[in-house]
C-alpha cells in the first residue's frame, strides 16, 4: 500500500520482489480489486502493481484532467518506486491510461493489453452527460445501471453478489473525480495515433460488450501494426470479472510471449531478464492473427494567417463543441448553405475561438455572463441551448436558478418568467437519469 500526494497513485504490490513488473489498469468506476481473480497466477510470473483512480476505492480525492495527467501521476509513482520498465494491461479507462504511455513513453511500455478499450470512447456528449447526471444527482443513478452496462444479464442474474460490490463500488466513488475521468474520456481521441504504438498488443474484448465492444476492438487492431485480437465469448464489459479464467490465460500467453526487449544502452534503458515461458494447458484457445493495417500519423497542415496571428477558426471548433456538444454543433453546421454559411463560420471563428476561448474567465463564469445576456435579450431559442451548455460547464440547477434570479432584478421579471420556462424544461430532460 502507498502514501498518497496529489501527483502519484494509490497502488498496491502483489508477486515476487524480483520479478518483472506488469501493471493492472482498473476500468471507470471500479477499483483495482476488479483483477482479485487475475491476481494470484499472474504474481506467478511478475510482480504485480495494481493502482486506484483519483477518488476511487478510498484513493484520496485529486481529480485528474485528462487521461494524459493519469499517465503520468502513474510514472510518477512508479519513479518514486524505482520501476523504470513493465508490461501493462487496462481496462477501459485502464486501457486508455495504456495507450497513452505506449504512445507518449514507448521506452517505459514492454508489452501492452487493451481489454474493452477503444481509441475513442464513444462520443464527447455521451460522456458530458454523463457528467451532468452526476453532478446533479450523485452516483446512485449510474450505480444503479452499471450492473447492466458491465455484465450480461444471465451473469448478474447468477451472481447477485458481485453485481452488488459492482454498484456499491461505484456508489462510494468520490464524484467529483467521477465526473472529472467523464471529461478526461470525452476528450480522448487516438484514432489517428494508433500506427505509433511499437509495442506487441493484445487487444482483448468481451463478445457481448455493449460499451466498447468488437468493432472498437478491431479498430485498434487495424491500427496498432504489432497487435493481435482476442474475442471472449459469453462476456461484457467488465471481461476480467465475468470471465476471469479466460482472461488470465490470454494475458499469461502474450505477456509470456511478446515482451519487447529495452532499448539500447545509449538511450539509457536497462534490458530486464527474460521472461520463461511455460506451458498452458487451459482449453480457451490462443487469440488468432488478424491482417494488420499501418495507420500513418495525421499530416500537420498550416493554418492560415489572419492579421498575423493563427486563424482561431479550428480552435473555436473545439471550443464550441465542448461546450454546445457535437450534436447540437453537427446540426447547425449541416444546415449551412450558401447564404448562411458564412454566418457559421464567422461565430465559429469569432465568438467562440477568439472570446470563448480567451483565458480570463473559466467557462462556467462565461456561463453565467451567456445566461444573463440571452435573458436581457429576449433569445429564448439559445437560452434553451445555453443552459444544456451551462450544465456541461459545472453549474448546477441551483446556480442556474441563482443566475435567473439576478436576471430578474436587472432584466425584468417578464424576461425571467420566460426563461425559468425554458431553463426548467431543459435541466429536467439533461439531468433524469436514465433508467
Amino acid at each position: 500500500m502507498s502514501e498518497t500526494p496529489s501527483n502519484t497513485l494509490q497502488y498496491r504490490f502483489d508477486g515476487p520482489e524480483e520479478a518483472p513488473v506488469l501493471i493492472l489498469g482498473p476500468s471507470l468506476g471500479t477499483t483495482w480489486h476488479m483483477w482479485d481473480r487475475q491476481v494470484p497466477e499472474l504474481a506467478q510470473q511478475w510482480r504485480i502493481f495494481r493502482y486506484d483512480l483519483p477518488g476511487h476505492g478510498g484513493a484520496p480525492a485529486h481529480p485528474a484532467g485528462s487521461v494524459s495527467d493519469l499517465a503520468e501521476r502513474l510514472l510518477a509513482t512508479l519513479d518514486g518506486l524505482g520501476v523504470q520498465r513493465f508490461g501493462y494491461a487496462g481496462c477501459a479507462f485502464g486501457g486508455a491510461v495504456g495507450v497513452e504511455l505506449a504512445l507518449r513513453h514507448p521506452e517505459r511500455v514492454a508489452s501492452l493489453g487493451l481489454i474493452a478499450a477503444s481509441p475513442r470512447f464513444g462520443t464527447a456528449d455521451e460522456f458530458r452527460q454523463r457528467g451532468v447526471i452526476v453532478r446533479t444527482n450523485g452516483l446512485d443513478p449510474i450505480a444503479r445501471t452499471s450492473p447492466d452496462r458491465w455484465f450480461t444479464a444471465g451473469f448478474a442474474a447468477a451472481q447477485p453478489a458481485i453485481t452488488e460490490w459492482a454498484v456499491q463500488m461505484v456508489r462510494t466513488t468520490d464524484p467529483g473525480c467521477y465526473i472529472a475521468a467523464c471529461e478526461a474520456l470525452a476528450a480522448f481521441d487516438v484514432r489517428a495515433e494508433l500506427g505509433l504504438i511499437g509495442v506487441p498488443t493484445l487487444v482483448l474484448v468481451g463478445s457481448d460488450d455493449q460499451v466498447t465492444g468488437p468493432a472498437e476492438a478491431r479498430t485498434l487492431v487495424a491500427g496498432i501494426p504489432d497487435a493481435r485480437l482476442a474475442v471472449v465469448p459469453g462476456a461484457s464489459h467488465l471481461v476480467p470479472v465475468e470471465q476471469p479464467a479466460a482472461v488470465t490465460d490470454l494475458l499469461v500467453r502474450h505477456f509470456s510471449t511478446a515482451w519487447q526487449p529495452a532499448y539500447e544502452s545509449t538511450t539509457g534503458q536497462t534490458a530486464v531478464p527474460g521472461i520463461p515461458v511455460r506451458a498452458v494447458t487451459t482449453p480457451t484457445p490462443p487469440p488468432q492473427p488478424v491482417a494488420i493495417a499501418e495507420i500513418a500519423p495525421a499530416p500537420v497542415e498550416e493554418l492560415p494567417q489572419v492579421m498575423g496571428r493563427p486563424d482561431p477558426y479550428d480552435a473555436g471548433l473545439k471550443v464550441r463543441r465542448e461546450v454546445l456538444g457535437d450534436a447540437h454543433v453537427d446540426r447547425a453546421l449541416s444546415q449551412a448553405d450558401d447564404f448562411s454559411g458564412d454566418f457559421q463560420e464567422f461565430i465559429t471563428r469569432y465568438a467562440w475561438g477568439e472570446i470563448w476561448d480567451r483565458p480570463g474567465l473559466d467557462r462556467r463564469s462565461r456561463s453565467c455572463v451567456t445566461l444573463t445576456a440571452l435573458v436581457a435579450g429576449g433569445h429564448l431559442d439559445e437560452l434553451a441551448f445555453h443552459t444544456r451548455a451551462a450544465l456541461r460547464n459545472g453549474l448546477t440547477p441551483d446556480e442556474i436558478k441563482e443566475v435567473l434570479l439576478m436576471a430578474a432584478v436587472y432584466c425584468g421579471v417578464p424576461a425571467a418568467n420566460s426563461a425559468f420556462r425554458v431553463a426548467q424544461q431543459i435541466i429536467r430532460e439533461e439531468t433524469t437519469p436514465v433508467d
